[in-house]
C-alpha cells in the first residue's frame, strides 16, 4: 500500500506488506467539512480511552479552530474511498532551549477497521515531514499509560518514552479560581 500526501505537503510513505488488505489512503490538511468526520473520531477515541462522556467539541468549535484566520490548532487526516478514517489533530510549541518551534500530536486515531494498514504511520510521517519542512525541533505526545499497543507503535517508529518529565494539567475550579 502506499499512503500519499495530497499536493503542496510533504510525502509520507506507509508499506503494507505483510497486510491482509492492501489500501490506499490520503493524507491531507484537514479542510472545511471534515468536522463532522474529525468529530466522530474524536469521540471513537475518547470511547477506547474509556472517557465516553468527556469530550465537549462540537462541529462549530471545530470548525471554528480548525479554520479561524489565524489557527492554532492542525489536523490532517486519512481519506480511503472518499470516507476519513483517520486524524492527526496538533499544534505548535516552543522550545526555549532549541529556540524552535514543535508539534504536539494531541490527538491520533485511525478507524479500528482501517489499522493495520499504515495508516497511523502515514498520519504521523506527515507530521513529521511537516516538521522537517517548517524546521521545527521535535514532535511530542502523551500515551496513556495503559495503552501498551500505542507504545509499541511509537517505539516502532523511533520514539522513545521521556521519563525524566511528568505531565501536569490545570483546568476547572483550579483554573478558575488562579484565573481569578
Amino acid at each position: 500500500m502506499v499512503i500519499r500526501e495530497e499536493e503542496g505537503g510533504a510525502l509520507a510513505r506507509a508499506s503494507g506488506a505483510g497486510h491482509d488488505r492492501a489500501m490506499t489512503a490520503t493524507i491531507r490538511p484537514a479542510r472545511p467539512g471534515d468536522e463532522v468526520d474529525i468529530l466522530r473520531l474524536i469521540k471513537a477515541l475518547a470511547d477506547y480511552e474509556r472517557e465516553p462522556d468527556a469530550v465537549e467539541a462540537t462541529v462549530e468549535t471545530l470548525r471554528a479552530h480548525l479554520f479561524a484566520d489565524v489557527p492554532r490548532v492542525f489536523a490532517h487526516v486519512a481519506e480511503r474511498d472518499g470516507h476519513i478514517i483517520g486524524i492527526a489533530v496538533w499544534f505548535l510549541t516552543f522550545s526555549t532551549w532549541t529556540g524552535r518551534h514543535g508539534i504536539y500530536l494531541e490527538d491520533l486515531f485511525v478507524d479500528p477497521a482501517a489499522r493495520g494498514g499504515g495508516v497511523a504511520r502515514g498520519l504521523v510521517g506527515a507530521l513529521a515531514a511537516e516538521a522537517r519542512v517548517q524546521g521545527y525541533a521535535r514532535m511530542d505526545w502523551a500515551v496513556l499509560d495503559w495503552n501498551e499497543p500505542a507504545k509499541a507503535f511509537y517505539r516502532r517508529l523511533g520514539a522513545r518514552h521521556n521519563v525524566t518529565w511528568e505531565p501536569w494539567r490545570l483546568d476547572g475550579e483550579g483554573l478558575a479560581a488562579l484565573g481569578g
